[in-house]
């Protein structure tokens, strides 16, 4: 970016910064600049195209100057901006927090939609990361009792601010699921839902630079699919209530293989796509064990 001068309006930092970013090879160029512009002068994206002519000042060009060079680097634009959307509120991020994705988004509609006239329900998110999931489904219905676990201590700070400041009552559990705490297995539940790390360590030279060099390995790769959601069934049998649900995110990839695991005498469960018809849902219903006598 050149030295401020007057003469670098909206429009121009638009087509220059597009193009810069083209040749840096970053992702939605010209979305990221807007992104950014608007942030820095506190209005809305669409509102930019109202302002062409605005011409910006030093001190917004001092401040523009090194989040652009951030996401030259392939930063996320929600970690330079330090917040993202999820279900119309606003979440922190921040890196060490997985970024929230619009497929989980679909995961909280599923269990909102399917529990829509449900009250006095407990849930339990596991792996919360921002907290995005139990925040939400509380925002929505909020006679639900959320709780929310993580094995990350600094995931869960800020999932704890962002539920303080969306004035969310949701308790957080610092909770590693292959070795869950008292405070976990000794409670009941109607609903254990979770977008747990299923991305193979062998596929992260597939990922893009932004994704595998910015957001957390923990809330991203797991070393085995069959490990993490075996974990997670063996969690959700000692915790769920009589024909309680299960809700998980899965990789599209191993949908066949993670429904198998829930073929058994306890459980009915099912796959379920995503908007892109891909197989992203793990839904089943826990009917209790048996009696041994």
């Amino acid at each position: 970016m050149a030295e401020s001068r007057s003469d670098w309006t909206v429009l121009k930092m638009l087509e220059w910064a597009t193009s810069f970013f083209e040749s840096k090879s970053i992702s939605n160029a010209r979305f990221s600049i807007e992104w950014l512009l608007a942030y820095v002068l506190k209005v809305k994206r669409l509102d930019l195209y109202l302002m062409y002519d605005r011409p910006l000042s030093a001190e917004e060009l001092e401040t523009l100057r090194p989040l652009v060079k951030r996401r030259a680097h392939h930063e996320p634009l929600q970690y330079i901006i330090g917040e993202t959307d999820f279900f119309g509120y606003p979440f922190k991020v921040a890196p060490g927090v997985l970024i929230p994705r619009p497929e989980t988004e679909q995961l909280v509609e599923l269990v909102l939609e399917e529990h829509k006239n449900t009250t006095e329900f407990t849930v339990i998110d596991i792996g919360t990361g921002s907290g995005c999931i139990p925040i939400t489904l509380k925002k929505e219905r909020s006679d639900w009792a959320v709780t929310a676990t993580d094995i990350s201590e600094d995931a869960l700070v800020i999932a704890k601010k962002n539920a303080a400041d969306l004035q969310a009552e949701v308790n957080f559990i610092l909770n590693d699921v292959f070795k869950p705490t008292p405070e976990v297995i000794e409670r009941k539940v109607d609903v254990l839902i979770s977008n747990p790390p299923y991305i193979l360590d062998e596929e992260k030279a597939s990922l893009d630079k932004e994704v595998k060099d910015f957001e957390p390995e923990l809330a991203l790769f797991c070393e085995s699919t069959h490990k993490i959601y075996s974990a997670l069934k063996n969690l959700a049998e000692q915790i769920l209530t009589n024909n309680g649900k299960i809700y998980l995110e899965i990789n599209e990839r191993f949908g066949e293989e993670v429904l198998s695991l829930f073929n058994g005498p306890f459980w009915d469960a099912e796959l379920i796509v995503d908007y892109a018809g891909k197989h992203r849902y793990i839904r089943g219903i826990f009917h209790g064990k048996k009696s041994d006598f």
